[in-house]
Order: structure tokens, then sequence, then C-alpha cells
């Protein structure tokens, strides 16, 4: 038979139990709370910018043809989309694209895949140049080897970011809220910008893994592809805008 409970130690009783959901609650309430993403003084238009190198000049790793298709037909579709979703929802384009990135799910599924796939391609751009430096110096170096062990194991897990991603998407070196490196992807044109995203950051490098990036050299050889893609990340960039936000 199962002792009495006084009403004292009733009352004594629900009163510890409601400190601790109070406690547990207000635990759980600090973990979820996020920390802006500092995005320095990075900032992105509407407008298509030209590519800063000729069509061919990434043969290293990308072709020429590709580079053409994917630059003036896919990229291209996306600012053109992207302006007219701007123009139907009423977007400022005077203000950075970024603005819209970081509350899209206000808008429409067409502003967030397009949005986007235009920013994702004009950073993609910047991301690769024909005088590479094959590595990082500096800051983002150090960074680098303290996140990841090494600049290889860093090639390595980024790779396999990019390897892994189902379907189509994109591989990201980001620097989260904390000011840590950290590598993910994303499905489709979204990116660690977002506030839907599933990796929250600011993109330092982003690998563009859809088909249309690499198919005509490596058809379904996406690993060769980014095996290749290496030898023309432009490091000067991407330790620029790591310098930018940290």
């Amino acid at each position: 038979m199962a002792p009495k409970t006084s009403r004292r130690d009733f009352i004594v009783n629900s009163s510890k139990a409601g400190l601790g959901i109070y406690a547990a609650s207000t635990i759980l309430s600090s973990c979820s709370s996020t920390k802006k993403v500092n995005t320095g003084n990075n900032s992105t238009g509407f407008q298509q910018t030209p590519l800063p190198y000729s069509y061919n000049s990434l043969n290293d790793a990308i072709d020429g043809t590709t580079m053409e298709i994917h630059y003036s037909k896919h990229a291209a579709g996306y600012a053109t989309n992207l302006q007219n979703a701007a123009k139907n929802e009423n977007v400022d384009t005077g203000k950075p694209l970024e603005e819209v990135l970081s509350k899209i799910s206000k808008y429409s599924a067409t502003m967030r895949n397009n949005a986007g796939g235009h920013y994702n391609h004009e950073l993609f751009w910047k991301s690769m140049s024909p005088k590479s430096d094959q590595k990082p110096t500096g800051k983002l170096a150090t960074a680098i080897d303290e996140s990841f062990g090494s600049f290889e194991t860093f090639k390595t897990q980024f790779s396999d970011a990019g390897k892994n991603r189902f379907g189509s998407g994109w591989a990201w070196l980001i620097v989260d809220a904390d000011k840590k490196l950290r590598i993910g992807s994303t499905p489709n044109q979204d990116n660690p910008l977002m506030d839907v995203a599933e990796i929250k950051g600011f993109p330092l490098l982003g690998l563009d893994v859809w088909e249309h990036a690499y198919y005509l050299r490596y058809q379904n050889k996406r690993p060769d592809y980014i095996a290749s893609w290496w030898k023309v990340v432009n490091w000067e960039f991407i330790g620029g805008r790591y310098q930018s936000v940290v």
C-alpha cells in the first residue's frame, strides 16, 4: 500500500518540480538562442557581375565550354529571375542581397531559389583563379590547421561534403557566429546565410556540385571534378573574406 502524501508534501514537491522545469527551460532557451552571423563589409548586389577571367582560363579544372554555359546561361538566369522576383515581392534592390537571404523564409520559393542561385554563383566565380596559390596562407591557414588539424585533413573533409551531397547542391567552408570554421553542405541553391539553412554562418568558400558545373568533362564522376577543382581555388580571395569577419 502506497504511503499517504500530505497536502504540505504535495505543495513542496510540486514547487520543486516547477523549479526544475523552469531551470530546464531556461537552459534550453539559452542553448537555442542564436548569435548573429557577422558578414563584415561584404555585400552582394542583384546584378550579375563580369566574370573575372576568360571562360577557358580555368582549363586545368573546368573546360571553357562548361564555364561559358554555366555563367551565361545558368547563372545569368538566376540573376534575371531574382530581379523579377524582387520586383514582384517589393524588395529594395539597393540593399545587399545578404539581407534578403537572412530572412528568406518570409519570401516565395522563387525568391529562395534564385536569390540563393545568384549569391552562390557570384561567390563561386570569385573563389577561383587561373593563378591559384594551391594553399591558403596567413590567418586563414592558421585557422584551418587549428580547426581541422591540417590543410590536407580540411581538403578531405570538404571534398567529402561535396561528394556526399545527395543530388544537387553546394559544399561550404564557413565562419559561424562564434567565429569558428565549419564545413557543411546545402541542397539545391540554399546557402549558410539563409535562416532555413542546414548549416549557418558566413560563407568563405563554396563549391558547386550541380551536374551542370562539371558534366561535359567529368560526366558522372563528381569526385574527379572536386579533385581537379582544388587546382584553381583563389586562396588570396578566400583569405581576405576570412579576415573581414574575424
